[in-house]
């Protein structure tokens, strides 16, 4: 394959590319083409991420949150069979 370039790289991503080079005693090329091989592999694994528009929200409450959150509402989800009648 070509080689290629990186120029210019983040500082957080300069200095994870050193320190997994450091760990694996290995060349920044090499640590690089770990870290890379390591996020597509795991990209592999997972179900496609769907954004919609709250979808990040999902699972931010504990279950005692959304316990408490439910009964809040509760009022505001019955009906009134009053306002309902002709």
């Amino acid at each position: 394959m070509k080689a290629l370039t990186l120029r210019n790289p983040p500082p957080v991503v300069a200095s994870e590319i050193q320190r997994r080079a450091k760990e694996m005693k290995t060349s920044l090329n090499r640590a690089v083409i770990s870290l890379l091989e390591e996020h597509i592999s795991k990209g592999k694994s997972r179900e496609p991420v769907r954004h919609h528009d709250l979808d990040f929200l999902m699972g931010a409450w504990t279950p005692e949150e959304a316990d408490e959150f439910d009964g809040r509402i509760a009022k505001q989800r019955r009906i009134d069979r009053e306002m309902w009648k002709r």
